[in-house]
C-alpha cells in the first residue's frame, strides 16, 4: 500500500491557543479542500490582532494624558507647599513680635493680636524727638520783619517719629504727653536790632530767647517743657524787628522730644 507524505504543518499561537493548520500536497484535493477552509481563520486572527494593537495605542495615549495630568497637580501641589511656607514664615515672625512685646512689658502674660499691635504702636508713638538747624549750607540773615515771622529750621539732624516738619518747621504732638524743647539762636550785635526768637505752642506764646548789645555776636537760648494734647503744635517766631543767623557751624538750632506720655 502506497503512503502519502503528509503536507506541511504550521502552527499559530493565538490567545493562549495552539492552531495547527496542514498544508496539502499538490494534487490532494481533501487537503487542500482544508487548508482554504483555514484560511479565513488566519485572516480573521490577524485582523483581530490588529484591533487589539489599537487598542493599545488608545490605551498608550489615555495613560500619557493621565502622567501629564498628573504632573500638572504636581507642580500646583509644589506651589501650594511654597505658599504655605511663606505663611508659616510670617506667623513665625508676629510670633517672635508678640514674643518681644511680652518681654517689653516684663512678664508672661497671654495678649490677643490686637492687643500686641497696640503694643507695638504705643512703643513707637513713644519714640518721638528731632534736631534741626536753620540752615543747612551757606551763610544767612534771617529779618528784621516788621511782624512775628515763623522761622523753618531746614536742616534736621534727626527726625524719629516724623513730627517735626521741615517744609514748615512745625512740630506736632503724635501723643497725648509731656515735651520738652530748647532752641538756641545765634545773630549779630546791633545797637539797634536784636536777636530774639519766640515759642509758640498752637498760638501762644510760651518763652523767649532774647539778646541784643552794639558789636560782636550774641546767642540766647531758651527752653520749656509743655503738656500737648494730640495734634498739638509748637514752632518758633522770629522777634518783631528782631533778626538770627546761621551758617555750615550750626549755631542757630530747634529741638524737642517727648519725656512721657500721659
Amino acid at each position: 500500500m502506497k503512503m502519502k507524505a503528509p503536507g506541511a504543518v504550521l502552527l499559530l499561537l493565538w490567545s493562549g491557543v495552539v492552531v495547527v493548520v496542514v498544508a496539502a500536497e499538490s494534487g490532494d484535493t481533501a487537503t487542500a479542500s482544508t487548508q482554504q477552509s483555514c484560511q479565513p481563520d488566519i485572516h480573521t486572527v490577524l485582523r483581530e490582532m490588529s484591533a487589539l494593537v489599537v487598542e493599545q495605542r488608545v490605551e498608550l495615549r489615555y495613560t500619557k494624558t493621565q502622567v501629564e495630568a498628573m504632573e500638572t497637580r504636581l507642580r500646583a501641589s509644589e506651589k501650594i507647599v511654597e505658599e504655605q511656607r511663606a505663611v508659616i514664615k510670617e506667623l513665625k515672625e508676629k510670633q517672635e513680635e508678640q514674643a518681644a512685646a511680652v518681654r517689653a512689658v516684663g512678664g508672661r502674660v497671654n495678649l490677643t493680636g490686637s492687643q500686641v499691635e497696640e503694643l507695638r504702636r504705643e512703643r513707637e508713638e513713644r519714640r518721638v524727638a528731632f534736631s534741626a538747624s536753620l540752615v543747612a549750607l551757606g551763610d544767612e540773615t534771617f529779618g528784621p520783619f516788621k511782624d512775628a515771622t515763623p522761622l523753618v529750621f531746614k536742616n534736621p539732624f534727626i527726625n524719629i517719629g516724623s513730627a517735626y516738619n521741615p517744609n514748615t518747621g512745625v512740630f506736632t504732638a503724635p501723643v497725648r504727653g509731656v515735651y520738652h524743647f530748647v532752641f538756641f539762636i545765634f545773630g549779630n550785635g546791633h545797637a539797634s536790632t536784636a536777636t530774639g526768637v519766640s515759642l509758640y505752642k498752637n498760638a501762644q506764646h510760651t518763652v523767649i530767647a532774647y539778646s541784643q548789645q552794639a558789636g560782636m555776636y550774641v546767642k540766647p537760648s531758651n527752653g520749656a517743657s509743655l503738656l500737648l494734647e494730640v495734634g498739638d503744635v509748637v514752632y518758633l517766631k522770629l522777634w518783631p524787628n528782631g533778626w538770627a543767623r546761621d551758617n555750615g557751624n550750626f549755631h542757630t538750632t530747634f529741638s524737642g522730644h517727648l519725656l512721657f506720655p500721659m
